[in-house]
């Protein structure tokens, strides 16, 4: 009896199932364009569907990841207010130096000590009662003009074939390699029983 091949059809079955499964991951991106094949038109499942799957994508991260209710909180979280004060305050006293120097250098030491502070006061009680107020019309303004849906629509369909390849498989590598290697896995075990089913047949 041939037992070569009992031995080597486990080989050749996980060799078919990580072609098989090879072919299928390339043919999410390829062929880029559609191919006639006897009246059929085939092309890669990406290429086909890029404008659905960027449609898709900016509802889900509209949805899911990211919305206005997220710039609101951040905008009224209490640690980013205070930053934006601190960061307002620091601009409002690298002015006034400027300014009263940009006067003269002479009146802006002989009144930094008082003009300066006492204006520096004014404006950051000033800044403190608009900032919230800002911050609001800032918030709305965001929520009219920035459709996270659209953006994320228009990038993903301006991207190029290749781009989109590239980023899919970015994050995806190691999962396109298992569908590869599960592939050769199965078709090993399917060698198997083939091998068995002849043998003791």
């Amino acid at each position: 009896m041939e037992y070569y091949k009992f031995i080597l059809a486990p080989f050749i079955g996980a060799l078919i199932g990580w072609i098989t499964n090879y072919l299928a991951v390339k043919m999410l991106f390829y062929p880029r364009r559609p191919v006639n094949i006897l009246g059929w038109k085939l092309q890669g499942v990406f290429p086909k569907r890029q404008q659905e799957l960027a449609s898709n994508l900016g509802t889900l991260v509209e949805r899911e990841l990211i919305s206005h209710e997220d710039i609101q909180n951040v905008i009224n979280d209490p640690r980013f207010r205070e930053r934006l004060r601190n960061i307002l305050s620091e601009y409002i006293h690298n002015l006034l130096s400027r300014k009263l120097n940009s006067v003269h250098p002479v009146l802006g030491s002989i009144l930094s000590s008082r003009v300066a502070d006492s204006l520096q006061s004014r404006l950051h009680r000033e800044s403190e009662k608009i900032l919230p107020q800002l911050l609001q019309r800032v918030a709305e303004e965001l929520e009219h003009t920035l459709d996270f849906k659209e953006v994320v629509r228009s990038k993903v369909e301006s991207f190029s074939m290749d781009k989109l390849e590239e980023i899919l498989y970015t994050i995806m590598r190691k999962e396109f390699r298992f569908i590869e290697i599960i592939g050769a896995v199965l078709g090993f075990v399917i060698g198997i029983l083939q091998a068995l089913f002849f043998f003791f047949a």
